[in-house]
């Protein structure tokens, strides 16, 4: 079908294209509008613009690709997460809205001015970025183990500005002797290893050991609960994100290892999704 060059008829053929998709049409304004280096507002405002040849070419294959299921967060390099915008690659996972339940949850809690802040598995540094954004007399600490990732949390704190916040590589708490924080955060893996959501979505292209942990998905979170206790100060926080199905078994591994305070917040499902509890005083 011989598509017409203007931003109106591009969006709708590929509205078309992307019919099986979740979201078609925000989709396709979002890959125009990466491509043109414009706003979606933009695509609206000027529907009967005529692109040049080479953006139909280029959108076109952006398309073919998100037919083909890969995310739009890896087709156009990027994801906005809380008032950050920050760059996205295959070697961690995509940065997603529930986790901002977890950044909305640490920054409720009381800790001191310059609370020392560790973010476990920082991925894209989504978190620790968040964090340092809105607590900039904190010092927050990243940490991953897949270099890759260390590298693009450095460039993201350099894309957004805050080069206080400081990443490292280490596997959890491996590379942290000795180390002590008011707060531990985490989105650690907890998709278990067999589980049917691995085959759907975006998750297909992004790496399964940011994903899975073992048969429940508890493996890596249980090693967290487990050896955040020793390198929390008394009174400090570990809060974690986890599956809707898993506050349960959260809960007790927290009773397990003595801490207190057990929280959880609710997604806009009303599922629990984010953890905490605190190392107790005494």
């Amino acid at each position: 079908m011989t598509i017409n060059n203007t931003i109106a008829d591009l969006l709708e053929w590929a509205k078309r294209e992307l019919c099986d998709g979740e979201s078609p049409n925000t989709d396709a304004r979002i890959l125009l509008a990466h491509i043109l280096n414009q706003t979606t507002t933009y695509l609206m405002t000027w529907p009967d613009k005529v692109v040049e040849h080479e953006v139909k070419v280029r959108f076109e294959g952006l398309v073919a690709k998100r037919k083909l299921g890969h995310p739009v967060a890896h087709l156009i390099g990027k994801r906005d997460f809380w008032t950050l915008t920050l760059e996205v690659t295959p070697d961690t996972l995509i940065p997603r809205p529930e986790t901002e339940l977890l950044v909305e949850y640490a920054l409720e809690l009381t800790l001191p001015k310059q609370a020392r802040v560790l973010d476990l598995g920082t991925g894209t540094g989504a978190i620790a970025l968040s964090l340092a954004s809105e607590k900039p007399s904190w010092q927050v600490f990243g940490v991953d183990v897949v270099e890759e990732a260390v590298l693009l949390a450095q460039r993201n704190a350099d894309l957004n500005q805050l080069t206080q916040v400081q990443f490292s590589q280490s596997c959890w708490f491996s590379h942290l002797p000795n180390r002590q924080f008011d707060l531990i955060v985490s989105n650690p893996p907890y998709v278990e290893s067999n589980s049917h959501y691995l085959a759907q979505g975006d998750v297909r292209f992004e790496p399964a050991s940011a994903l899975t942990s073992g048969t429940d998905g508890l493996d890596d979170i249980k090693h967290i609960i487990k050896e955040s206790f020793t390198h929390l100060e008394a009174g400090g926080w570990l809060v974690i994100e986890h599956g809707f199905n898993q506050a349960e078994a959260i809960a007790q591994l927290f009773s397990k290892y003595q801490y207190t305070h057990l929280q959880q917040k609710h997604d806009l499902n009303n599922q629990p999704r984010v953890s905490a509890a605190q190392k107790p005083f005494i």
